[in-house]
């Protein structure tokens, strides 16, 4: 890593190309949106947040300022991609295709992520038995609780807020 930042071929990786006219189920792109760190919330549309009106799922990508990507599904097929202004709901752009980046620069494919969860375990095991031996019992019920709720955040989301 450099400067902090996630790898960038994992960035990279973790990107969808979308096109007007491809296969794709529209249950696979919201599943795939989760694992780039989008949140749905089909309320407050903001950068980062992906939302779903029927045959409708409306991006805002957390590296744009003033546009958001609209995808019109037809079934199981992509029927149109476009980029519109979120406050106003106008198309600006008809597009061919898109490519969606991540919404963090910390994200990471799952093999990744499930080699991190079980690093993270055996030193918290090895934390926990610490404590313990020391008889810092409430430090170790603590660190057991709170890494253990990290942990499975980081399962469910792909990232925890630490």
């Amino acid at each position: 890593c450099i400067f902090g930042l996630g790898a960038p071929e994992d960035y990279l990786s973790m990107s969808v190309d979308l096109k007007t006219g491809m296969e794709l189920v529209r249950n696979k792109l919201l599943a795939r949106l989760v694992d780039m760190q989008y949140e749905r919330n089909d309320i407050d549309f903001h950068r980062g947040v992906f939302r779903v009106r029927g045959d409708r799922v409306e991006i805002y990508p957390s590296y744009e300022e003033e546009r958001a990507v609209r995808i019109d599904f037809f079934g199981d097929q992509v029927e149109a991609v476009s980029k519109f202004d979120p406050l106003r709901g106008v198309v600006t752009d008809s597009l061919k295709r898109i490519t969606i980046y991540p919404a963090s620069h910390y994200v990471a494919d799952r093999k990744t992520l499930e080699d991190a969860v079980k690093s993270i375990s055996d030193e918290l095991k090895e934390r926990i038995d610490y404590f313990r031996n020391e008889n810092k019992l409430i430090e170790a019920q603590r660190i057991e609780e709170r890494t253990n709720f990290d942990l499975e955040m980081m399962l469910e989301l792909g990232y925890c807020n630490g």
